[in-house]
């Protein structure tokens, strides 16, 4: 029998099935278990320190934290943005954001220990699995992916009762809602979420009404990112930070998505958004202004398969880095306030104000009079405009 040590980075979360991965592999022979967890907005320094001291007692050789919350905002939100990207005009790609971006942080720690083999605990029924293994076949060099959820088809009662019969008594009770927190939204599922008819009650969402009174704010958006409020210069992940904060009194952004999953069903989950609701449709409206009318239209086209490849798994593919170069381009001009009204449930925008507001021209003002041409100019524009449509008719008249 060999005695050479296989390293393995584990995805660790700390909850259940993950707690299951940690002891299990490092109950293993010859094995050297790294538990790697990656914050991309949902975790505090306390429950940091408590993922470390649960993980060190499953008996993990090592734990770290990696720290994402930037990579992610550079790498998909900020183009998440650009593109105003809802999926099926509802939900702004949570947890598919993050989990590329987590898959990518852990592989590459794999390949800076010189890890053998990485883990995860997905299962076999969702579609973190497909986005981890691609992220992990693609850029780990041939490295083993172990999956013992997933392989050994465990139930969480059979997770539970191993747990309590090497000794661990946490309590692994499953609460009524699942809740998965990041920078860029907060998931919420529950026994509604499996139904299609049920909404979820108010109680499910983290972020509950604290404030009545209606609240305007200013936005500064420079270059279609976000880099102020109220007057007050932010970096892009401290102005999402300081939004959400904000926004989440009014217990805005809620909402359920229904969606194809990568593996082929029907899904539902709820979701608590505020700051990626606001962002993503002040921006909008902001690029309403400053964008061509061709501009908007193709880039909504490109924005829609962006957000389409994210949620599969398909980041790495270089079409992605094509179409990010598209909408960074377009974001020059898009830079000014856009002013928003908060109350409670919802928001409201109210206008802009831009230097490249297009609805300053001097040439003409819609509905208004003009100064760039005179009505028998427009008349024969329109004559010219219409012949397709008379050349269409005509042929189709006479047959």
């Amino acid at each position: 029998m060999s005695n050479k040590v296989k390293k393995i980075v584990l995805a660790y979360s700390g909850g259940l099935d993950t707690s299951y991965c940690a002891h299990w592999l490092s109950s293993q022979d010859n094995t050297e278990v790294h538990a790697v967890a990656v914050n991309t907005g949902g975790f505090d320094e306390e429950q940091i320190a408590e993922m470390k001291t649960k993980a060190l007692a499953f008996g993990v050789a090592q734990f770290e934290c990696i720290n994402a919350e930037e990579e992610l905002y550079n790498s998909i939100l900020k183009y998440l943005i650009f593109g105003n990207v809802l999926r099926n005009n509802t939900y702004p790609l949570s947890v598919s954001a993050e989990r590329v971006v987590q898959a990518i942080a852990l592989i590459n720690y794999a390949n800076s220990i010189g890890a053998e083999a990485i883990a995860h605990g997905s299962t076999g029924a969702g579609n973190d699995q497909i986005r981890f293994d691609l992220i992990f076949q693609t850029l780990g060099n041939s490295i083993e992916i172990i999956t013992p959820i997933r392989d050994q088809k465990l139930s969480r009662e059979t997770e539970i009762e191993y747990l309590k019969s090497h000794g661990y008594e946490y309590s692994w009770e499953k609460s009524k809602y699942s809740i998965n927190q990041g920078l860029w939204g907060t998931s919420v599922g529950g026994a509604e979420t499996l139904t299609s008819d049920k909404t979820l009650p108010e109680e499910a969402y983290p972020s509950q009404l604290e404030e009545n009174q209606s609240k305007n704010l200013t936005l500064d958006f420079k270059q279609g990112e976000l880099v102020g409020i109220d007057g007050e210069n932010y970096a892009p992940v401290e102005a999402i930070k300081e939004l959400q904060k904000i926004a989440k009194k009014y217990a805005i952004g809620r909402d359920i998505h229904v969606g194809d999953t990568i593996i082929g069903i029907k899904g539902r989950v709820g979701f608590e958004a505020a700051a990626p609701m606001i962002i993503i449709k002040a921006h909008e409206l902001l690029e309403k202004h400053t964008l061509s009318k061709w501009q908007l239209f193709q880039k909504q086209q490109l924005a829609q398969f962006y957000g389409m490849m994210a949620h599969e798994g398909l980041f790495l593919d270089e079409v992605m880095r094509n179409t990010e170069a598209y909408m960074q381009d377009c974001q020059r001009f898009v830079t000014g306030k856009v002013f928003v009204a908060l109350h409670p449930y919802r928001f409201e925008l109210i206008g802009i104000e831009s230097m490249y507001d297009q609805m300053k021209s001097s040439a003409a003002q819609y509905g208004e009079m003009n100064n760039s041409w005179t009505a028998e100019d427009a008349k024969g524009f329109i004559k010219i405009y219409a012949n397709g449509l008379k050349n269409a008719k005509s042929v189709q008249d006479e047959n």
